[in-house]
């Protein structure tokens, strides 16, 4: 018999504790689900919803402040999608507000994202409507990056193809690294042209010592120096 009482006092503790445990899991669960406490309905028409589903989370900021309750359609191209918000935030939330679909990182659920709208607009009310904006798809995304890596691999692709052009020895560029003997021509042009410009210059100094050609070169100086001291009078007087 005492073994017997003592069975029973442990199953009546079990069962009392696995109710308590029930009982706060479906309270925290209401709770996060805003089941339970003060809360607002509020709607808004989607073209799609882009694999958003009942129970996901309506964000402001950042921040939780409600759940998606319901998803429909409304017509042949809109969705209807109701949610719960908690009262307290909706002194926040105007007549203005927009909500858009979006994703909790770039493969991650989706969410409902709702801005404040205007300051000097009213708040919403039980029922209200809110406008939306268009949500950006994964897949448009996704598009986008493979567009990108497919014009990286074509600039790749042609810049090793001239690479490999020039190191061959093809085209005016790969002919003028690879070809010692123009590179040798170049050279030799490039240094006559200097010892050309450097007798010029010794000729011109020899000229303006000549007796002939004497007058001709300080008659030069002479205008120059008048141009200089005229551009200067005429940049006293601005």
């Amino acid at each position: 018999m005492p073994k017997e009482k003592n069975y029973k006092w442990k199953l009546g503790l079990f069962s009392v504790a696995t109710l308590v445990i029930a009982i706060a899991a479906i309270y925290y669960i209401g709770k996060q689900k805003n089941k339970f406490g003060s809360v607002l309905h509020i709607s808004a028409l989607f073209n799609s919803v882009s694999g958003l589903k009942i129970g996901g989370n309506v964000r402001m900021g950042g921040i939780d402040i409600g759940t998606v309750d319901g998803i429909e359609l409304a017509t042949d191209t809109s969705v209807q999608v109701q949610m719960i918000i908690q009262r307290r935030v909706q002194k926040f939330i105007k007549k203005d507000a927009k909500a858009a679909i979006s994703s909790e990182g770039l493969m991650g659920d989706k969410v409902v994202s709702i801005t404040a709208g205007s300051p000097g607009q009213q708040t919403i009310v039980e029922g209200d409507s809110l406008s939306t904006l268009k949500p950006i798809e994964t897949d448009q995304i996704i598009s986008s990056l493979k567009t990108s890596a497919d014009n990286a691999a074509i600039i790749t692709h042609n810049l090793a193809d001239i690479s490999s052009r020039i190191n061959n020895g093809k085209g005016a560029l790969g002919k003028l690294l690879k070809d010692t003997g123009l590179s040798t021509n170049i050279s030799a042009t490039v240094r006559n042209l200097k010892q050309g410009s450097e007798g010029l210059k010794e000729n011109m100094e020899a000229a303006k010592h000549n007796f002939l050609l004497r007058g001709f070169f300080r008659k030069k100086e002479k205008e120059k120096e008048k141009e200089k001291k005229k551009q200067e009078e005429e940049a006293k007087k601005q």
